[in-house]
């Protein structure tokens, strides 16, 4: 049973996604494959397939297989900064999908060719200059991440509590809240401060279903709050990431730690948490057991519904 709150009659993103639960999965390199992202949208939420991997061929069998482990809506995300073919737009389109996320880069480079096409995008920001621009450039809404969340990030970090109701007072397109969303409690204050949905980058990688190593998600449950590190903010993208001892020797580095980044394959599947920068939002420190998505999932809206109750007397 789902929230009114998620009714497609009042929540933008439910009706812009097709889905039941305005739940989404972080578009995670390498993660966010078909075994995640199905787990993800079989409960009724949304996953979401990656091409920040740059590894098309790939993704093109990660979504064949989407289809053949769920007939629920998923989304693809196209992370620009990292796939320098130009014909990326039209690869998804070819997919045959609803939903499109971008990323790392410039709202008007794929937004008009993919609306054209009939696909939903939403575009990912990380200030309200940011925000402003991709709504100019007719999106259909908006990922507002702030600085405690994982991954890439921008170098002028600003935490969710701050950018999300700032852009909300600045545009009216629905808005999904990334960085520090792990449970219903966390969901309810997104929607307190004026998101329709939320994404879960971090949770995501902890879950049962993610293929990561199991090292990286004993990591995860064993970070404490201040355990994330942030790294490269003098140059672009800035990473947030766990505390290794890889991590630790690139705090104060002055060159782009980009480069020195490592082998992702040795971290994430081989579990070697010293191989590679192993990206990780401050909400680790809340993340305290792996568990099944439909149980994250389940809980979460359980969880969100306890606290509207609760702010309603």
């Amino acid at each position: 049973m789902t929230h009114p709150a998620f009714d497609p009659a009042v929540n933008r993103v439910t009706r812009d996604l097709g889905v039941e639960i305005p739940i989404v999965q972080a578009p995670m390199g390498w993660i966010a494959r078909s075994q995640l992202a199905s787990a993800v949208s079989a409960t009724g939420a949304c996953g979401i397939i990656e091409t920040s991997s740059g590894e098309l061929d790939a993704v093109r069998d990660e979504i064949r297989a989407m289809r053949n482990l769920t007939d629920r809506p998923f989304g693809v995300n196209i992370a620009q900064a990292f796939v320098r073919d130009p014909a990326i737009a039209e690869f998804v389109i070819e997919q045959g999908v609803r939903f499109v996320t971008t990323s790392a880069g410039s709202p008007t480079k794929y937004t008009s060719v993919l609306k054209e096409a009939g696909l939903t995008v939403y575009h990912v920001v990380p200030t309200l200059a940011a925000a402003l621009k991709a709504v100019d450039a007719g999106v259909d809404g908006l990922v507002v991440e702030g600085g405690e969340g994982g991954g890439f990030k921008s170098p002028t970090p600003v935490s969710t509590m701050v950018l999300l109701p700032l852009i909300r007072s600045r545009v009216d397109v629905p808005i999904i809240a990334a960085g520090g969303i792990c449970d219903g409690a966390t969901m309810a204050a997104a929607f307190a401060l004026g998101a329709e949905g939320v994404q879960m980058g971090t949770q995501m990688v902890a879950a049962a279903e993610s293929p990561v190593h199991t090292n990286w998600k004993q990591a995860i449950v064993d970070a404490a709050e201040v355990d994330t590190v942030f790294l490269n903010q003098r140059h672009s993208p800035a990473l947030r990431a766990l505390r290794t001892e890889r991590t630790s020797a690139l705090v104060d580095a002055e060159h782009n730690v980009f480069g020195d980044f490592g082998d992702p394959q040795a971290l994430y599947f081989g579990g070697d948490m010293n191989a590679a920068i192993a990206l990780s939002g401050q909400v680790a420190g809340r993340i305290d057991e792996v568990r099944p998505v439909a149980d994250i999932i389940a809980d979460t809206v359980a969880g969100f519904a306890a606290a509207a109750a609760r702010l309603q007397g």
